[in-house]
């Protein structure tokens, strides 16, 4: 609800100036213009809060910008929240424009959720806005922006909730791990020269020599044929990620690769890790190159822990994990970005003074054919194959349900088209395919509770991701949301939803307000998430308990990819 302002603007912790990070250098600044410094690290407990959105001045790389940032503090303040309080938070605006915040992953009421033109109008400048609600789950979770691109320029914080019941794992030290994209452009200025040319900021682009590698590799034909289907679809195997390295700093808590974050252990103790990928655009591979990672939560939810040498993340994404250093030394914290073009990094290390040697990013790998949803063959995998159980193929369910029907409409404004799309929940993904490292899938994904007693879905709607890269135009079923109707949910109902993705790059798609059951190969432990990667040319299902009457939206979390892949979803 909106309330009258009478919250006095206060820094809750002063600028500092960490190795030239988030240096507190000012700005030439119109009257209009807020101005702060900023700082990061900062944690803020209890059932009330009180916070503010400001412009601050922040200097990663030598050049300064501007940020859109909480309490003068990037990343945003940490939320301690208990699970079964009531929590209210005062959000002030001191922009000069509408603002808002989003708790995501935050099981809530619609008015409450933070989606200005869906839920509520937003924060207007100079006024605050009261959010109030009871927790409802525990875990790690964020918070971010829904308003215009302020997400891309700093507005985001990471929330952990304290749960009622002991957690069945054990660990002697917690940590954040906030993962991000920064860039000193602005991201209008970013999205415009998508518009205008998809792959500016592609620096890894085939060249006449890749194609006389491939001649060697496939043959004069095999490799002309390649590369015809690439062109026919108006996309190249190498567009990875739309905005790379060349603009981007990636960020591991606020802190650059030079400025390097640092989180302390003693020998033999156990150290939980909370993941959370933050970014506007861009997934990351995250490894620790000397341990395992035992990943014990997904999204905020226990599963069955299984463990890893590497993990994808996609944005919107939390992975909790618990590593158990053997050691007197320094382990490096390695997240890369998917495309190669940079990476953020931190230190795992006995002394404050002591940082981990960095590892050699991994090569960058072209898409190939089952990334165009043109190839069944999973043979070729890093670690065991996994059997899709019979609930993966419709014809062979325990019982049919019926699809409803929704518009589609195919034209230019979707040149992309998987033919054959299959579940891929056991592939890692392009780049994480025969590394030689163990790397977390779907597939190991499973809720440490049975989902057995779990309704069976009522009725399945299919939502195809679409788009033309080269016009830099996405879309869900070929029709951007400016033109699209609401997807009517039925409250009370077991909805089946299939993602099936006529693009090649990886779309993160979050769904508010209900939880995402998704069908990773156990029917009896269904894993539970928020946001659910749809990998290129591949579909993938999940089951979602309709029991949040309201509206809500639905979208890619790619900021650049939300304006035309996003529904609003109306709960009647």
């Amino acid at each position: 609800m909106k309330i009258k302002s009478n919250i006095n603007r206060r820094t809750f912790v002063k600028g500092i100036a960490a190795a030239g990070v988030l240096a507190s250098t000012k700005v030439s600044l119109n009257a209009s213009q807020v101005f702060k410094n900023t700082t990061k690290d900062n944690t803020l407990k209890g059932n009330e809060f009180h916070l503010t959105i400001d412009r601050t001045s922040v200097n990663f790389t030598g050049k300064p910008a501007f940020a859109t940032t909480v309490n003068a503090s990037l990343p945003a303040p940490t939320l301690y929240w208990k699970e079964g309080e009531e929590i209210t938070l005062y959000v002030t605006n001191n922009l000069p424009y509408d603002s808002s915040l989003h708790w995501h992953g935050i099981i809530l009421p619609p008015e409450m959720d933070g989606v200005p033109g869906i839920s509520f109008e937003g924060i207007k400048p100079k006024e605050t806005y009261k959010y109030t609600f009871t927790v409802r789950q525990h875990g790690t979770y964020w918070y971010h922006s829904h308003s215009g691109f302020q997400e891309q320029t700093g507005l985001y914080g990471a929330i952990v909730i304290e749960p009622k019941e002991k957690e069945p794992f054990e660990y002697d030290k917690d940590y954040i791990v906030m993962l991000s994209d920064w860039s000193d452009e602005k991201p209008e200025n970013i999205f415009r020269k998508l518009k205008l040319s998809s792959d500016y900021y592609n620096f890894n682009q085939r060249t006449v020599g890749d194609f006389f590698e491939e001649v060697k590799e496939k043959g004069f034909l095999n490799a002309f044929k390649d590369r015809k289907m690439w062109n026919q679809m108006r996309m190249s195997d190498r567009d990875l990620s739309d905005v790379t390295g060349y603009t981007y700093t990636f960020l591991m808590n606020g802190y650059t690769p030079n400025s390097h974050f640092k989180a302390l252990f003693n020998k033999g103790e156990k150290i939980r890790l909370r993941f959370i990928n933050a970014a506007a655009m861009t997934y990351f591979d995250v490894r620790i190159p000397g341990l395992k990672m035992r990943v014990v939560a997904a999204d905020g939810n226990h599963i069955k822990p299984v463990s890893v040498d590497e993990f994808r993340i996609g944005v919107a994404e939390t992975y909790d994990v618990i590593v158990e250093p053997k050691e007197n030394t320094a382990y490096s914290i390695f997240a890369q970005s998917i495309d190669r073009s940079g990476y953020a990094v931190g230190s795992l290390t006995t002394n404050i003074q002591t940082s981990a040697k960095i590892p050699k990013m991994d090569p960058p790998e072209p898409l190939t054919m089952k990334d165009m949803g043109m190839s069944t063959n999973m043979n070729k995998m890093n670690h065991k194959k996994t059997k899709m159980p019979d609930m993966m193929n419709r014809s062979k369910m325990k019982k049919s349900i019926p699809v409803t029907p929704l518009p589609i409409k195919w034209g230019f404004q979707t040149t992309m088209r998987a033919m054959n799309p299959q579940y891929r929940l056991n592939d890692p993904g392009v780049g994480l395919r025969n590394n030689k490292r163990r790397v977390l899938t779907y597939a190991d994904l499973k809720n440490l509770y049975s989902t057995k007693e779990d309704r069976y879905p009522d009725r399945e709607i299919i939502l195809h991701l679409t788009g033309n890269m080269e016009r830099y135009m996405w879309s869900i079923n070929g029709i951007r949301y400016s033109e699209s109707k609401p997807l009517i949910f039925h409250y009370g109902e077991r909805l089946r939803i299939t993602f099936i993705n006529d693009t090649m790059m990886n779309h993160p798609m979050h769904l508010h307000g209900m939880w995402s059951d998704v069908e990773t190969g156990d029917e009896n432990h269904l894993v539970k998430k928020h946001t659910v990667t749809v990998q290129p040319g591949s579909k993938i299902s999940y089951r979602v308990t309709v029991d949040a009457k309201g509206s809500w939206a639905y979208h890619c979390h790619l900021l650049y990819h939300m304006t035309g892949m996003f529904r609003k979803v109306t709960v009647v």
